[in-house]
């Protein structure tokens, strides 16, 4: 186990355990951050634990024209069920993912620092965030990481406070990142939620290969 010190440096991803653990400590500096997602690494942690840095193998990801519809959701999509925006609501999207309820979830790893922590990179322009709504509400969203020089996104977190409102953001995430041209949409590890959507599990190297 590998521990970080002030140096925004973490050690190979190859020495990540069975289940993507490669090291504890260091902060949440925006530097840091951004080194991490340009090596494949991201914080997972929960509240009262020292921060914890994971590169997983596999990797859970979606190639963009992958990506599944259904016929329910082409419904959806056709009568413009809800309103999508990007980035008119950051912290109200972040906040809500830390929030909402979970029934598979015991409490939520997003917590106050890591919050700051994304704000602070929506201000400088690499978290993003996608607002669903419907009469005014926000009923959902998700947000993430959009490394622009590489063409790929990683998504963090979605919420929704009602049915297929989340599954709505991200397919219209999905739209918007193709026409910037990213080829690659880092899901981080395995749901079905994720996979009824069309993503797949790779490979760490070949995850790896598409941020060299």
């Amino acid at each position: 186990m590998f521990i970080l010190s002030d140096s925004i440096d973490f050690p190979p991803v190859g020495y990540a355990n069975a289940d993507g653990l490669l090291a504890l400590g260091g902060d949440l500096s925006v530097d840091r951050l951004i080194k991490a997602y340009h090596s494949g690494i991201f914080p997972w942690y929960n509240e009262g634990e020292p921060i914890l840095w994971f590169c997983p193998d596999p990797r859970m990801v979606l190639f963009p024209d992958e990506l599944r519809i259904s016929k329910s959701m082409r419904q959806l999509l056709r009568r413009n069920a809800f309103t999508v925006t990007f980035n008119t609501n950051f912290d109200g999207v972040i906040e809500n993912c830390a929030t909402v309820n979970r029934p598979d979830q015991y409490g939520t790893w997003i917590t106050n620092d890591m919050q700051k922590a994304y704000k602070k990179l929506h201000k400088i322009g690499y978290a993003i965030s996608v607002e669903v709504w419907k009469d005014n509400d926000l009923v959902g969203g998700l947000y993430g990481v959009l490394l622009k020089e590489k063409k790929v996104f990683c998504g963090e977190s979605m919420f929704a406070k009602v049915s297929n409102a989340s599954k709505y953001g991200f397919i219209h995430l999905v739209d918007w990142l193709q026409q910037k041209e990213v080829k690659l949409i880092d899901c981080q590890v395995y749901t079905d939620h994720l996979a009824s959507l069309g993503a797949r599990e790779i490979e760490r190297k070949d995850f790896l290969h598409y941020l060299k």
